[in-house]
């Protein structure tokens, strides 16, 4: 199903690879207009905006390091410098490490939470007053917000039930703009982070309700939904894209 987004701008934070290349390709393929970001990623971000123009998309790429609230908040400017509006802002970008506790250092959890926490908080911070009333604000957070299948994980779940529970209260607090805010927690998904054919996945593939790993297609398929008129009464909420590993 395609949905309307024609007039909407969106700006994809770590828009180069994995989910949030499919994100941004959906949400151009639906109408709108992109700006995408990226940190080293430099020719996958603009094979991303090639792909885009090809199917007769318009999107940008923005160099934006989401590890630094200053780069995470120029990106929002930058992106309404491009398109003249922001109506769409999907939080993709992120990092994963995994540990026991007896092997983690406060440095790695520094460096989770920079990205996958801060940057979050700087981009809206900086969007909040920009961004159009009836616009979407969509984090990509994890099923690791309140599950936990595997040792290691701690930190990393930590970051994710800290933007999960940011959204609950954005909600609320940007409910009278009827700007909805929502998080997409995916499980296993099929990337070049964690591909479908590693050992871990072995292990993981069994214990989801489907018997296999997501696509990111799926994933950007939600993302696109809750970007739409669709979604009109849907904020505050994160919604699981598992193939039923917490059921």
């Amino acid at each position: 199903m395609a949905y309307n987004l024609n007039g909407k701008t969106a700006l994809v934070t770590g828009g180069s690879r994995g989910i949030g290349a499919a994100i941004a390709k959906r949400l151009a393929a639906d109408g709108a207009r992109v700006a995408l970001t990226y940190g080293a990623s430099e020719q996958a971000a603009k094979d991303v905006v090639a792909a885009i123009a090809k199917a007769g998309g318009e999107a940008v790429a923005i160099k934006a390091n989401a590890a630094d609230p200053a780069e995470s908040a120029a990106a929002v400017t930058k992106t309404i410098d491009a398109f003249g509006a922001l109506d769409i802002y999907v939080h993709n970008a992120g990092v994963a490490g995994f540990a026991t506790l007896a092997d983690l250092d406060f440095a790695e959890f520094r460096r989770q939470f920079a990205v996958n926490v801060d940057g979050v908080f700087a981009g809206t911070k900086e969007a909040v007053d920009k961004i159009s009333d009836g616009g979407r604000i969509i984090v990509v957070s994890s099923i690791n917000a309140h599950a936990m299948p595997v040792p290691g994980g701690s930190v990393y779940g930590a970051t994710k039930a800290a933007v999960s529970a940011l959204v609950r209260g954005w909600a609320r607090d940007l409910g009278p703009r009827n700007i909805l805010v929502n998080a997409i927690q995916p499980g296993p998904i099929d990337t070049d982070m964690n591909p479908a054919d590693s050992e871990f996945a072995e292990m993981l593939r069994p214990m989801t309700a489907l018997g296999r790993y997501g696509k990111v297609e799926e994933v950007a398929a939600l993302a696109a939904f809750l970007a739409s008129d669709q979604a009109s009464y849907i904020t505050g909420v994160g919604i699981d894209i598992d193939g039923g590993l917490t059921v």
